[in-house]
């Protein structure tokens, strides 16, 4: 997708995500966005499209880290269930209990049982919080072998990235059809009428971003929203008080302008 046609859709995308926020706001209603896919698929990029422009107070995404002992001993979706919406709150979710079916599956962090107890109960689980008023949206993001590989060696070369590059991440590649045969599995039991599996194809980052916020949008009944009138008002007189002096107080060193005077003279 070229770059202009992409940032021109995609500010436009993001204006409707603000009313629909506000919508969401107003009728107290409940959001939940699940994003699944492999490794280096393109969720973040999309997460992060999404929340860029939204108000953080009433938006937030939910990346839960390994369970801890504690967690290890409760009922499996215990842990996801305080990360559930009020009224109001929309919940991004940078995968989520179907990490039972993928990564804990595949790598053997859980049992043959726990797993088989997992897709017997999501069904059950998700028809619950649907019944109850929450628009539950999952989405699950592709991405070939070819472009995966990619996007690791990519990450391996920069500095701001190579967080993303865990050891669990370069398992996708030595268990690819592992992971293959987990999510056809996964599919085959969970993705029901109540809450359907979307998939988008995501070899093309900018792509996978435009149509995956087209397609948000269009699994919420919003109604566009427009904002409270606000007048800006006119900013008082100063009094004749004197101020405490700017030599009082530190300062953060300049270096935007040492910075910038280091560029002008190699130009």
């Amino acid at each position: 997708m070229p770059k202009k046609v992409y940032e021109a859709e995609l500010e436009k995308l993001q204006i409707e995500l603000v009313g629909m926020q506000q919508w969401v706001i107003e009728t107290g209603s409940r959001v939940v966005v699940i994003f699944e896919g492999r490794d280096a698929a393109g969720k973040g990029g999309a997460i992060k499209r999404i929340m860029q422009y939204l108000n953080p107070r009433s938006a937030r995404v939910v990346a839960l880290p390994t369970p801890n002992k504690r967690e290890k001993g409760q009922w499996y979706f215990q842990r996801y269930i305080q990360h559930l919406p009020t009224k109001g709150e929309i919940v991004l979710m940078d995968r989520s209990w179907y990490n039972r079916a993928g990564v804990e599956h595949v790598l053997g962090y859980c049992t043959p049982e726990q797993y088989k107890r997992f897709l017997h109960q999501v069904p059950t689980f998700e028809r619950m919080l649907v019944e109850d008023g929450i628009i539950l949206v999952k989405y699950w993001f592709s991405v070939s072998d070819e472009v995966q590989e990619e996007r690791f060696h990519s990450r391996l070369n920069d500095p701001m990235r190579r967080w993303k590059l865990s050891e669990t991440d370069l398992f996708s590649i030595t268990k690819w059809e592992d992971y293959s045969d987990a999510k056809d599995a996964m599919f085959e039991a969970t993705d029901h009428a109540d809450a359907r599996w979307w998939t988008i194809e995501s070899d093309d980052k900018r792509a996978a971003r435009i149509n995956s916020i087209h397609h948000l949008l269009s699994q919420i009944p919003y109604e566009p929203r427009e904002p409270e009138p606000v007048k800006i008002p006119k900013r008082p007189g100063a009094d004749n008080e004197d101020r405490p002096p700017k030599a009082e107080f530190e300062y953060v060193p300049d270096h935007a302008a040492a910075v910038t005077k280091k560029a002008d003279k190699k130009s």
